[in-house]
């Protein structure tokens, strides 16, 4: 029987207290999967080093273990969306994630989390278009990786929540082959303050941020692609992002915001930062 507690996210900045994460395999091609190939025995270090360091921000961790052939496994907050009543499955397009929704799902359950529907064809998502605004906002990206038809089904089973979605159509950037999502340009890091990177960030979206009091810190413009711009709050002003991103470390640090880091040479290369590691289960 799922526990109340133990799930229910309507936030991305609220004290993140259950997170599942994904261990990653070291067998598949990945390459196939778009990855610069890593080495192996530093991907999984760098990962345990990412838990270790959520657990001792007081984040209870659970982690699940990525099958042989699922290089992208480890990005678990792709396949599943958890809101306040329980997880959502989601359907994705990239080829070699197409069987992570159903694997991912069985792990949320097993950690206590009701799953109250899935998308169904032809609904693509993934989980990195999608980012908490307020707890009755949700904006979600328009992109190569989530279609208008996804956008109308999470609009269908978060009617019953009363949560708003916000379109945000994302550009062209390096076109479809390239993961390219919402989060790629926007991370909230406290309840009135975000990163973006502006020059691929939309402009309805900026114009919203502003309309909502948000202050906003730029990403700099050499860490876009180290994932300068992912960054995961685990409570209001306190974040977690890879440590090769000094430069907007100091401007987060100039707003007062407490930054942690990580190493995360090998997992960049299947870009991914702190923010995709993680499916978070409970924020209160």
């Amino acid at each position: 029987m799922a526990r109340s507690d133990a799930y229910g996210v309507r936030s991305m900045v609220a004290p993140l207290r259950r997170v599942l994460v994904v261990r990653p395999t070291t067998e598949g091609d990945f390459v196939a999967a778009g990855w610069r190939p890593p080495g192996t025995e530093s991907l999984l270090r760098e990962h345990a080093g990412f838990c270790e360091l959520l657990g001792n921000l007081g984040v209870e961790v659970v982690v699940a273990e990525a099958p042989p052939g699922l290089v992208d496994g480890c990005f678990a907050y792709d396949p599943v969306f958890v809101v306040g009543g329980g997880a959502i499955g989601l359907r994705m397009t990239k080829p070699a994630r197409r069987p992570e929704p159903d694997f991912l799902l069985e792990h949320v359950r097993a950690a206590g989390v009701p799953v109250l529907g899935s998308l169904d064809a032809p609904a693509t998502a993934d989980g990195g278009d999608m980012c908490w605004l307020d707890p009755d906002t949700l904006a979600v990206g328009r992109s190569y990786r989530t279609n208008a038809a996804a956008h109308e089904q999470l609009a269908e089973l978060l009617e019953e929540e009363g949560v708003t979605i916000e379109r945000a159509d994302l550009p062209h950037h390096r076109g479809a082959e390239h993961v390219m999502h919402l989060m790629s340009v926007l991370s909230p890091v406290a309840e009135d303050l975000a990163v973006v990177f502006s020059p691929l960030a939309p402009v309805p979206l900026l114009e919203l941020l502003a309309e909502r009091g948000y202050r906003t810190v730029e990403c700099h413009p050499d860490e876009f692609e180290t994932q300068g711009c992912n960054i995961l709050a685990v409570r209001p002003g306190v974040v977690v992002m890879t440590s090769d991103n000094r430069r907007t470390r100091r401007a987060l640090e100039a707003e007062g915001v407490e930054v942690h880091t990580y190493d995360a040479t090998e997992i960049n290369k299947g870009d991914g930062g702190p923010t995709c590691l993680t499916r978070p289960l409970l924020r209160s």
